[in-house]
């Protein structure tokens, strides 16, 4: 079942972030309810619906938040929650009726989990803004990319879902407390400062001096010739990761070179030679030629794959973490516990609509709060007359 089996939370239905968050609870055991929007938004998510991956894990229903009884199941199904997530931009679900003052009184032990961009409060909490933008001030973007090149967006996986991470930290952590001390409180997760919370060590090397601000000149970001990807004969890609010494020499030693006569790695005046001796070393044989002669040495040596070639490799498959569902290869629940072990993730809900009764099964709704709302979805799905 998973180490969070106990937790009941309700998702209100937003992009990115929100969800990410959702299914990685989902994914450890948590029945998670989402309230989808009563209208499908088209936001690029995958079509049908069995492709959004993130929506795997649990039910959902429609419903609209700013009816009488949309609002009314809602609060029903706040109170017997553990945490909500909502994503809307501040004062949204104080205008719907549904904001923390209001939950946390019908439900004393509530962790009301808020994700934003920018933060419930601040100088941008009601600007609009997406992963790059929230990033960009957190110092992480300016840190990404190539020297002289501008910098390089990392999909949207430093921000948006980074955060999404640190969000479910927040809403676990908030029903520990709240268990202990039977009291809730909100949860205020600001994309831009866990970006910039993943930037802790930067800024401690910067401060010390040991971090240059031009982008390429530090040893994780492309500067160092022997923490970078380089192509293979094939156009195909490998990357090493050979920090220290023992493993720098391991590296340069299976590649023939002698350690003696090779640059030092600690000279960054030779640095562009090594990279040149490196590039010309790799373009000799294919990607998977190296992964012959490196792969599982002490070489800080991995494979590029893409997104297609990852499932298949020996190390994934002997851990069984890719999973089939539904038909789909995906990334399974993380990380693996050896007690409470997480069961495979359902695939997502077919029928954006769902079926009422099985998707409020165990919420223990009021039968007339229940009713009402069912009454009003079935007037509302009835075809209007002209």
């Amino acid at each position: 079942m998973g180490p969070l089996s106990s937790l009941r939370i309700v998702e209100f239905a937003g992009i990115g972030p929100g969800p990410m968050c959702a299914m990685a609870l989902a994914d450890l055991g948590a029945t998670v309810l989402r309230l989808d929007r009563p209208q499908p938004v088209d936001l690029g998510i995958p079509k049908p619906r069995r492709f959004d991956l993130l929506l795997r894990g649990r039910k959902s229903i429609p419903v609209d938040l700013k009816s009488p009884e949309g609002a009314a199941l809602a609060l029903a199904l706040v109170e017997r929650a553990d945490a909500i997530i909502e994503g809307f931009r501040p004062g949204v679900m104080e205008r719907l009726g549904l904001g923390p003052d209001v939950c946390l009184s019908r439900n004393p032990r509530l962790v009301y989990g808020r994700m934003t961009g920018w933060g419930q409060t601040g100088t941008l909490a009601q600007s609009a803004g997406h992963d790059i933008n929230y990033i960009a001030i957190s110092g992480a973007l300016d840190a990404i990319g190539r020297k002289g090149a501008p910098p390089t967006p990392p999909l949207n996986l430093v921000g948006d879902y980074a955060g999404a991470i640190y969000h479910a930290f927040g809403i676990v952590s908030g029903v520990v407390s709240a268990r202990a001390t039977g009291l809730g409180q909100v949860v205020d997760t600001s994309i831009a400062e866990t970006a910039a919370h993943l930037m802790t060590l930067n800024y401690g090397l910067a401060a010390a001096g040991m971090f240059s601000a031009e982008r390429g000149d530090n040893i994780l970001d492309g500067g160092a010739p022997y923490y970078d990807a380089y192509e293979c004969k094939d156009g195909k890609f490998i990357a090493i990761g050979a920090i220290e010494e023992r493993f720098f020499t391991e590296l340069i030693t299976r590649l023939g070179f002698d350690s003696e006569e090779f640059p030092s790695r600690l000279d960054p005046s030779r640095r562009d030679e090594m990279r040149q001796v490196f590039a010309k070393k790799f373009l000799e044989k294919s990607r998977d030629e190296w992964r012959g002669e490196l792969e599982g040495a002490d070489a800080c040596f991995a494979p590029v794959l893409s997104v297609s070639e990852a499932p298949r490799h020996p190390h994934y498959r002997s851990r069984s973490f890719f999973q089939e569902v539904d038909g789909i290869v995906q990334p399974g629940p993380v990380p693996a516990f050896s007690r409470t072990i997480a069961d495979k993730p359902a695939a997502p809900q077919a029928d954006r609509a769902g079926n009422l009764a099985d998707a409020l099964d165990g919420w223990s709704a009021p039968e007339a709060v229940v009713r009402a709302f069912e009454r009003t979805r079935q007037r509302e799905s009835k075809p209007q007359r002209r």
